[in-house]
């Protein structure tokens, strides 16, 4: 399959570092190739920008006139465009490829270098607002752009401003341990963070992340996967070596960045002090993981020889509140006592104010119910947490994924391995690959979930490198000690497959999807 082209229309750095250097790294990083557009030429060096000289309208929309007939764009990224009249080349391109099939546009509103020499007067700052950002799939401004564009305010606040679906306002360069960016998209909103690298080579950061984000969308994953990538591969790229001119050195994001596990970002809901503090030991779950849908058959796997089963219930429609916590408490109790008297390992899904009052210390959420509760009630589960109660949590995305390193829980669901008729669900299988990938990547023991019915799914799922691998249907067809004997077979299998490129979970929007 012929891989998806970038366009990237931005300026031409003679210092090597920002621009259309910056961007042809990125795209490198991501195996892509990409068509550099010159929409302005810069006379610039490592330490500063002299001089700006916009490359002539006709000229630009020869360029893209050349590359229609014969390298259609997947993603169009645009950086310094020069202009007004260079502008709306594009936003006239921008419309004519539409016309023909699905094309994404990432924006990234280069308005000012980072030695303060400005790009952009007042009319090209309306006419981003009034024609390009309309058109845009994804903005990545970064704090500063971002106010000359809407104003001072949070980054929430501007994300929301800038009009567009999906907005990732840039802070590295701002002070503190952490990194962070702020993700407004359809699919998951917060800081995206990573401690902060001392790096003397960051030139052309700005650059990167959006083309990089613009290549994951390339390559299929929707805009908060997308934007996890970025901050992975531009991260990096942030280097110490030595500059090679008196100022920052370009960054150099590596090829490697995707099975680098010390890249993963973690997704925050405000703004965090510090990295999660982590302890290490043995994984809270490993083997085989059970889920039971009745107190009777949790006790029957605990005396089984099942070490690590879940209970998961639900409330029937219409049930009273008080029916429904005698009907809980009735299925809980004896499978925390079978639990106790076995030594095992018991975890009630979802509800875990009544699994507290019921004397059960460890609970599973899905993200979505995590998301559900209102501020007050998180604020009462993190306590809970550091007085002792353990969490599983559910994940099917990169954003998932980085949601949870920040909640730190005991363990990670990697899900749906393979399709399942246990709930309906929007996501893709994950396959083996991408829990393979969540294995090798996660900071938190990993739990392949979805779609077992056979012993040797299991064996797979041991063989992959989760820490355990969850049962549902199956304990009902076959004895326990059959899936037992698949795990410790999938255990004394060769890792497989090896950590890659994970493959996107959900499908695209119809107006971002590849082409």
């Amino acid at each position: 399959m012929t891989a998806p082209t970038l366009w990237s229309i931005a300026g031409l750095d003679s210092g090597g570092g920002a621009g259309l250097s910056a961007d042809q790294r990125a795209a490198d990083a991501f195996g892509l190739p990409l068509c550099p557009v010159a929409a302005a030429l810069t006379a610039q060096n490592s330490v500063a920008v002299q001089a700006v000289f916009p490359v002539p309208p006709e000229q630009l929309d020869a360029q893209l006139t050349a590359l229609a007939q014969d390298l259609p764009p997947a993603v169009i990224k645009t950086g310094l465009l020069g202009g007004v009249a260079q502008l709306r080349i594009v936003t006239r391109w921008v419309d004519r490829l539409r016309e023909r099939g699905p094309v994404a546009l990432v924006v990234d509103p280069v308005l000012r270098a980072s030695t303060g020499a400005s790009f952009a007067d007042d009319a090209l700052l309306q006419a981003y607002r009034d024609e390009l950002l309309p058109r845009a799939t994804v903005v990545t401004p970064n704090r500063r752009e971002a106010a000359r564009l809407v104003g001072e305010g949070s980054a929430p606040q501007q994300a929301r401003r800038l009009g567009v679906e999906t907005a990732c306002i840039t802070g590295g360069d701002a002070a503190g341990p952490l990194a962070l960016d702020w993700l407004h998209s359809p699919q998951a909103s917060g800081w995206l963070a990573l401690p902060r690298r001392d790096a003397r080579n960051h030139h052309g950061t700005g650059c990167c992340f959006a083309t990089a984000l613009a290549a994951a969308l390339a390559r299929g994953f929707v805009p908060a996967d997308a934007a996890v990538l970025a901050k992975m591969a531009t991260t990096s790229g942030l280097l110490a070596d030595a500059t090679p001119g008196a100022g920052a050195g370009p960054v150099r994001p590596s090829a490697g960045f995707i099975t680098d596990a010390s890249l993963l970002p973690a997704l925050f809901d405000t703004p965090p002090a510090a990295w999660p503090a982590r302890t290490d030991g043995p994984p809270a779950v490993a083997g085989v993981y059970g889920i039971a849908d009745s107190g009777a058959q949790a006790v029957a796997l605990f005396d089984a020889g099942l070490r690590v089963v879940q209970l998961r219930l639900k409330r029937a429609d219409g049930e009273s509140g008080a029916a429904w916590h005698t009907r809980l408490a009735a299925e809980v109790q004896p499978a925390r006592d079978a639990a106790r008297q076995h030594g095992a390992t018991f975890i009630v899904n979802d509800h875990w104010r009544a699994a507290l009052a019921l004397g059960v210390d460890f609970v599973h959420l899905g993200q979505e119910d995590l998301l559900a509760l209102a501020a007050d009630d998180r604020a009462d589960l993190a306590q809970a947490r550091a007085r002792g109660l353990r969490l599983g949590l559910s994940s099917h995305s990169l954003w998932e994924l980085a949601r949870a390193v920040a909640w730190a829980p005991d363990y990670v669901a990697c899900g749906p391995v393979w399709p399942t008729l246990t709930k309906a669900m929007p996501w893709r299988p994950q396959g083996l690959d991408n829990l393979a990938w969540w294995g090798a990547m996660s900071p938190l023991p990993v739990v392949g979930i979805g779609g077992v019915m056979a012993p040797d799914q299991l064996m797979q799922i041991a063989a992959a490198g989760a820490a355990a691998g969850c049962v549902v249907r199956g304990l009902k067809a076959l004895p326990v000690q059959d899936w037992q004997a698949a795990w410790r077979r999938g255990l004394a299998t060769p890792l497989t497959p090896e950590p890659g490129w994970p493959h996107p979970s959900l499908d695209q929007p119809p107006a971002v999807s590849a082409l």
